[in-house]
């Protein structure tokens, strides 16, 4: 199950993040992905985190389990070969992935003027060509404006890359619909996947679109308050950090059963005339009165007897943690989880490595495969997909074409 897309072929011009993830996630279904780079390396290459010997775990982690090939990408041979490479021949091939800009050698123009089939999925940053990346795409759609304290008088980014990496998801979702339209009609085309589009359509689906139109005001900052229903972050006694959610009936009666504070609770919904088990929005309404009565009750406690009486009460919380902290063997991100497998790596390390994170049905789950070193599939690649021979290619690499 985890080769559902064994035999097709995606050929990969990218970089940075939105992109490689689309390819990541085809080859972690089985998809041979070829990703093609210029000889030392494309913009990301060296990308960080890295090692103390300057190998990128960055581009170590995106590009597990593709192909690799490098080519002069300065000059107009090298420039032909990944034409070539993204347009060859075959029924389960000519799907091309890139953030390459719209126009020059590799537009979809002159892509299907070799094959005029090929299915050609472009991450952009705005629609019409111009640069965008992540973090210029979030501030312009508003969500630092909405992060950080209350009081902020500043925009605050966040370290997680949203729109890249729904891109990456979405424009596998894309590039396997385009490829099904192909198979029953015969005809290609080129999808055009800006970040922006990526960040406004996220927005409106989410109806904070609907919310400015209806109110004619944008959303406060609201610190780490959980916006529409009862959540906040809260401290323990023994000077942990927690964080407590309550969205449905079944969550917000276990929150009170687990820190007994049920009759506090009636009491001041006697008093405000208010139902705060049945409606969600009432709890984020009063949620200045439910607040300290909640956090008193945790002060009380430490993060184990929480741990204990959340669990029986089944309540939605969390431990706040570093990254570290969370890998640890006690944590739910163990690196036991059957997600990760040991892998050694070019950079020279060996280290948990994830692989595809769905879990399929009667399936046993792939073990990932390192990513490539840089150009380590060049002839194999030139063999096996453009059909040059042993002789063709040592003239290529007497040239300076491919490394």
């Amino acid at each position: 199950m985890y080769r559902l897309l064994e035999g097709l072929r995606v050929v990969e011009g990218a970089s940075f993040i939105a992109a490689p993830s689309c390819g990541l996630y085809m080859a972690q279904m089985g998809a041979e992905v070829i990703r093609f780079d210029a000889i030392g390396g494309g913009p990301d290459y060296s990308r960080w985190p890295t090692t103390g010997d300057g190998a990128s775990l960055y581009w170590e982690g995106l590009n597990k389990g593709k192909k690799s090939i490098a080519l002069d990408l300065r000059r107009p041979e090298g420039r032909e070969l990944a034409l070539q490479l993204a347009t060859a021949p075959g029924p389960n091939a000519g799907l091309f992935l890139t953030n390459y800009p719209l126009e020059g050698f590799l537009s979809h123009a002159r892509l299907a003027a070799l094959r005029p089939d090929i299915i050609t999925l472009r991450v952009m940053g705005w629609p019409d060509g111009e640069a965008a990346v992540d973090y210029t795409v979030n501030c312009a759609v508003g969500v630092p404006m909405m992060t950080g304290p209350a009081e902020a008088d500043r925009p605050v980014n966040h370290v997680l890359p949203a729109w890249d990496l729904l891109s990456g998801g979405y424009g596998a979702f894309a590039l396997l619909a385009a490829e099904r339209y192909r198979r029953a009609t015969g005809q290609g085309q080129e999808i055009r996947l800006p970040l922006s589009d990526m960040a406004i359509a996220t927005m409106g689906n989410l109806g904070q679109i609907a919310e400015v139109a209806s109110t004619g005001a944008d959303r406060p900052r609201m610190g780490n308050d959980l916006f529409g229903a009862f959540g906040r972050d809260f401290p323990t006694r023994d000077g942990q950090r927690v964080m407590l959610v309550a969205i449905t009936e079944r969550q917000w009666t276990g929150l009170l059963s687990a820190l007994d504070i049920g009759a506090d609770v009636a009491a001041l919904e006697r008093d405000l005339s208010v139902d705060l088990e049945k409606d969600e929005g009432m709890r984020f309404i009063y949620r200045d009165l439910l607040f300290p009565l909640v956090e008193a009750a945790i002060l009380r406690r430490t993060l184990a007897e929480l741990a204990a009486a959340f669990h029986a009460a089944k309540v939605c919380w969390g431990q706040y943690r570093t990254l570290r902290e969370g890998l640890s063997d006690e944590s739910r991100f163990s690196l036991t989880n059957p997600v990760f497998s040991m892998v050694d790596h070019p950079s020279g390390l060996r280290y948990a490595t994830p692989g595809a994170a769905a879990s399929l049905m009667h399936s046993e789950r792939l073990a990932p495969l390192p990513a490539p070193r840089l150009g380590q599939h060049t002839d194999e690649v030139l063999a096996d997909v453009l059909g040059m021979s042993g002789a063709q290619i040592g003239r290529l690499h007497d040239q300076g074409l491919v490394a």
